[in-house]
């Protein structure tokens, strides 16, 4: 029997048993899983027990060391009665049970069930899947595997791993990255071939195994204090504490190390430090951060000459007597001064995306400056527009800020009050925006795409031609005023 597929957390509050700190504890688990499996060999599924008796899968992984034993997808799948039996015995007794080896089907395999302990109580039961090996003799690298394997297992019976959410899983090296088994004093008793060659890279000469890996990795950074924190972090790993993972640069090569202390069943500590060439990686991240502070630069200098212009513009405005040019030059500088605002959020931004909302509340108080109507005609923003790319940002508040510019010009004349309504909202995949106002309403006749003012013209060629979308100009259905509504299609995936 199995029960629909879910997220871990959603499986985890289905459990009665398991409390939300139980749950935390299995969630740290899972986030560190992998290297478990891949010291193991095996397969590992993670089983809850249900009212009843019933025991629940609520999450497997499999080893990228060693082929599955477990094919199918085991995750929503209950046991009970005699196939449950070393998952109430483990849990029941709090120590690790080992089934009968079976030898049947296509993949013949050996199982032990760990009990899974945290804060002194049994929440939940490991079972680690193996696949049965071929007579020949294991290498050193797969008996260090399993040493290792064995030392972690007793630590998750114990409670005592993983401490803490694992950060960045996905670029946390991997057993097969590069491998260091430390003993109790921190001298290396074995280095896996890979990490031999991460170590190379990084310029060392001398050997690994026999030598205190702190100071070797210390020597080896080029930066010496990177070398001395690197180092410390080794250090606290062997004494029985977790330190975040580090970069460490070498001659040729930067590494990412991550020391975990290891804790043999009979209480002798030790560790593993596991090393991943990162070398291209933290190149990439370089030359990203390098066009990205480019980029941003470009968006302050033309947020400058922008509000350059704009400046002119409205110098020019103040000398100009004739009512319609200065009304032109006006609207101009409401136009400009629109753009500038983008560029000087992605000025500020790592991304490149703006925050529409943020552009409007800066924008929104210029339309009061430069419209003759004054303050009568009062704006409302009603829901978030979120944060859209840039490409499509930039169009769109243009298109706004024309629309409500127009609302809070012509719908209100001889500075009448009224309102000016904003709203934002996503069907599906789409943003709609809406300006209404309850002003004088539109003229007889009136059509949106046969209209020559400058700016509907200029709103039309936004709305259809950047942002491929509709805009609709209606009378509302009730009462007076004017209804613009542009439905943009796709830009309701934006981040909110």
């Amino acid at each position: 029997m199995s029960q629909p597929r879910s997220s871990l957390s959603d499986r985890l509050s289905r459990a009665p048993a398991v409390s939300p700190s139980q749950a935390d504890h299995a969630r740290r688990l899972v986030a560190d899983w992998q290297l478990l499996a891949d010291l193991s060999f095996a397969d590992l599924t993670l089983w809850v027990p249900l009212a009843g008796g019933a025991w629940w899968c609520v999450a497997q992984v499999r080893p990228l060391t060693a082929s599955t034993t477990q094919p199918e997808d085991l995750v929503g799948v209950e046991l009970t009665g005699e196939a449950a039996a070393s998952f109430v015995q483990a849990h029941r007794g709090g120590e690790p049970v080992v089934e009968e080896p079976d030898g049947t089907g296509s993949a013949p395999r050996s199982r032990e069930v760990l009990p899974v302990r945290h804060e002194g109580a049994v929440v939940a039961v490991l079972a680690r899947d193996r696949r049965l090996s071929a007579t020949r003799p294991p290498s050193q690298l797969e008996l260090t595997y399993l040493d290792i394997a064995a030392e972690l297992g007793a630590m998750v019976s114990a409670g005592t791993f993983p401490p803490r959410m694992l950060e960045d899983a996905e670029m946390s090296p991997r057993v097969g990255d590069g491998l260091v088994r430390l003993d109790g004093t921190g001298r290396a008793v074995y280095a896996s071939p890979n990490a031999l060659s991460a170590y190379r890279r990084m310029g060392l000469t001398g050997d690994v195994v026999g030598a205190d890996l702190a100071e070797l990795t210390r020597r080896s950074a080029t930066d010496r204090v990177t070398g001395e924190v690197v180092a410390a972090h080794i250090a606290a790993a062997v004494a029985g504490r977790y330190p975040d993972p580090l970069d460490v640069e070498g001659e040729a090569a930067t590494l990412l190390v991550r020391a975990l202390p290891l804790q043999a069943p009979g209480g002798e500590h030790g560790a593993l430090v596991l090393v991943r060439d990162v070398t291209d990686v933290r190149r990439r991240d370089r030359a990203l951060m390098t066009k990205d502070a480019t980029i941003r630069e470009i968006h302050h200098r033309v947020k400058n000459n922008l509000q350059t212009v704009a400046a002119l513009l409205r110098l020019q405005a103040r000398r100009v007597s004739e009512p319609a040019a200065r009304e032109a030059l006006l609207e101009s500088v409401r136009r400009v001064a629109s753009i500038a605002v983008v560029h000087d959020t992605l000025a500020g931004s790592r991304e490149d995306v703006v925050d529409v909302d943020d552009v409007l509340d800066q924008v929104l108080p210029m339309l009061g400056d430069v419209a003759s109507v004054g303050p009568a005609a009062r704006i409302v923003r009603v829901g978030r527009f979120g944060e859209l790319p840039a490409a499509s940002a930039t169009p769109l508040v243009m298109a706004v800020t024309e629309l409500l510019h127009n609302a809070v010009e012509h719908a209100f004349p001889e500075g009448t009050p009224g309102r000016v309504e904003l709203t934002a909202r996503r069907e599906g995949h789409d943003l709609l925006v809406t300006i209404a106002d309850d002003g004088s309403g539109l003229p007889p006749g009136f059509d949106v795409a046969a209209s020559k003012g400058l700016g509907l013209q200029i709103v039309r060629t936004l709305v259809t031609s950047e942002l491929h979308g509709r805009l609709e100009i209606t009378a509302p259905a009730e009462g007076p005023g004017t209804v613009a509504v542009l439905t943009l299609p796709g830009a309701g995936r934006a981040r909110r």
